[in-house]
Protein backbone atom coordinates (compact mmCIF):
# COMPACT_ATOMS: atom_id res chain seq x y z
CA UNK A 1 0.00 0.00 0.00
CA UNK A 2 1.22 3.43 -0.89
CA UNK A 3 1.13 6.06 1.65
CA UNK A 4 -0.17 9.93 1.34
CA UNK A 5 2.84 11.90 1.87
CA UNK A 6 2.93 13.89 5.02
CA UNK A 7 2.65 17.35 5.15
CA UNK A 8 6.44 17.90 5.91
CA UNK A 9 7.01 16.05 2.96
CA UNK A 10 5.04 18.33 1.00
CA UNK A 11 6.13 21.31 2.41
CA UNK A 12 9.56 20.52 1.62
CA UNK A 13 8.70 19.35 -1.96
CA UNK A 14 6.78 23.02 -2.61
CA UNK A 15 9.30 24.74 -1.04
CA UNK A 16 12.36 22.90 -3.22
CA UNK A 17 9.72 23.48 -6.39
CA UNK A 18 9.41 27.22 -5.38
CA UNK A 19 13.68 27.83 -5.23
CA UNK A 20 14.08 25.29 -8.68
CA UNK A 21 11.38 28.12 -10.32
CA UNK A 22 12.71 30.83 -9.22
CA UNK A 23 16.48 29.97 -9.91
CA UNK A 24 15.17 29.25 -13.79
CA UNK A 25 13.37 32.32 -14.04
CA UNK A 26 16.14 34.81 -12.86
CA UNK A 27 18.41 33.09 -14.97
CA UNK A 28 21.40 32.32 -12.35
CA UNK A 29 22.11 28.44 -14.44
CA UNK A 30 24.02 30.86 -17.22
CA UNK A 31 23.37 27.56 -19.30
CA UNK A 32 22.34 27.97 -23.14
CA UNK A 33 19.49 26.14 -23.23
CA UNK A 34 17.58 27.11 -19.84
CA UNK A 35 18.48 30.72 -20.47
CA UNK A 36 16.15 30.28 -24.00
CA UNK A 37 14.01 27.93 -23.37
CA UNK A 38 11.14 28.72 -20.15
CA UNK A 39 10.62 25.72 -18.33
CA UNK A 40 8.23 24.17 -15.85
CA UNK A 41 8.58 22.59 -12.84
CA UNK A 42 5.23 21.22 -11.87
CA UNK A 43 5.70 19.05 -9.10
CA UNK A 44 8.15 17.98 -6.86
CA UNK A 45 7.93 14.86 -4.77
CA UNK A 46 10.03 14.08 -1.87
CA UNK A 47 10.96 10.33 -0.36
CA UNK A 48 9.69 9.83 3.23
CA UNK A 49 13.31 9.99 4.82
CA UNK A 50 13.49 13.82 3.05
CA UNK A 51 16.56 12.54 1.43
CA UNK A 52 15.51 12.24 -2.46
CA UNK A 53 13.60 14.68 -4.24
CA UNK A 54 12.30 13.68 -7.69
CA UNK A 55 11.49 16.94 -9.76
CA UNK A 56 8.64 16.97 -13.08
CA UNK A 57 10.18 18.96 -15.56
CA UNK A 58 8.70 20.04 -18.84
CA UNK A 59 9.50 22.52 -21.32
CA UNK A 60 7.04 25.24 -22.90
CA UNK A 61 4.86 23.33 -25.25
CA UNK A 62 7.12 20.24 -24.96
CA UNK A 63 9.84 21.00 -27.45
CA UNK A 64 13.51 20.47 -26.55
CA UNK A 65 12.39 17.86 -23.80
CA UNK A 66 15.74 15.97 -24.30
CA UNK A 67 18.12 19.35 -24.52
CA UNK A 68 16.13 20.45 -20.95
CA UNK A 69 16.35 17.30 -19.51
CA UNK A 70 19.80 17.00 -20.37
CA UNK A 71 20.57 20.50 -19.16
CA UNK A 72 18.60 20.24 -15.83
CA UNK A 73 20.47 16.82 -14.90
CA UNK A 74 24.11 18.46 -15.60
CA UNK A 75 22.65 21.26 -13.49
CA UNK A 76 22.17 19.03 -10.51
CA UNK A 77 24.75 20.16 -8.25
CA UNK A 78 23.85 23.86 -8.50
CA UNK A 79 20.06 23.28 -8.00
CA UNK A 80 21.84 20.90 -5.11
CA UNK A 81 23.50 23.57 -3.81
CA UNK A 82 20.63 26.30 -4.10
CA UNK A 83 18.66 24.03 -1.94
CA UNK A 84 21.11 23.54 0.55
CA UNK A 85 21.52 26.89 1.04
CA UNK A 86 17.80 27.77 1.38
CA UNK A 87 16.45 25.24 3.34
CA UNK A 88 16.95 24.12 6.81
CA UNK A 89 17.43 20.29 6.72
CA UNK A 90 19.68 18.19 7.86
CA UNK A 91 20.22 16.35 4.93
CA UNK A 92 20.07 17.98 1.72
CA UNK A 93 17.73 15.73 -0.44
CA UNK A 94 19.36 14.62 -3.91
CA UNK A 95 17.42 16.07 -6.50
CA UNK A 96 16.15 13.59 -9.69
CA UNK A 97 14.72 15.41 -12.68
CA UNK A 98 12.07 13.61 -14.99
CA UNK A 99 10.26 14.28 -18.11
CA UNK A 100 6.35 15.56 -16.96
CA UNK A 101 3.90 12.72 -18.61
CA UNK A 102 0.95 14.35 -17.15
CA UNK A 103 0.66 17.15 -20.11
CA UNK A 104 0.93 13.75 -22.73
CA UNK A 105 -2.13 11.99 -20.39
CA UNK A 106 -4.48 15.12 -20.47
CA UNK A 107 -3.95 15.80 -23.93
CA UNK A 108 -4.86 12.04 -24.92
CA UNK A 109 -7.83 12.32 -22.28
CA UNK A 110 -8.98 15.90 -24.22
CA UNK A 111 -8.64 13.88 -27.39
CA UNK A 112 -10.66 10.82 -26.40
CA UNK A 113 -13.64 13.62 -25.18
CA UNK A 114 -13.31 15.24 -28.04
CA UNK A 115 -14.20 11.81 -30.25
CA UNK A 116 -17.49 11.98 -32.33
CA UNK A 117 -19.08 8.63 -30.65
CA UNK A 118 -17.76 9.91 -27.31
CA UNK A 119 -19.11 13.32 -27.66
CA UNK A 120 -22.34 11.79 -28.65
CA UNK A 121 -22.62 9.77 -25.73
CA UNK A 122 -22.05 12.50 -23.88
CA UNK A 123 -24.65 14.76 -24.91
CA UNK A 124 -27.07 11.58 -25.14
CA UNK A 125 -26.10 11.72 -20.58
CA UNK A 126 -26.62 14.90 -20.52
CA UNK A 127 -30.15 14.41 -22.09
CA UNK A 128 -30.81 11.54 -20.12
CA UNK A 129 -30.58 13.74 -16.67
CA UNK A 130 -32.17 16.70 -17.77
CA UNK A 131 -35.67 14.59 -18.56
CA UNK A 132 -35.33 12.94 -15.56
CA UNK A 133 -35.43 16.08 -13.61
CA UNK A 134 -38.04 17.92 -15.52
CA UNK A 135 -40.26 14.50 -16.03
CA UNK A 136 -40.81 13.57 -12.44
Amino acid sequence: MIQAPSQRQLRVAEEIRHLIAQALERGELHDPVLDVVPVTISEVRVSPDLRHATAFVMPLGGLRLDEVLAAMIKNTWAFNRLVAKNLRLRYTPTLHFIADASFDEASHIDAVLRRPEVARDLVKSDDDNGDDEHGA
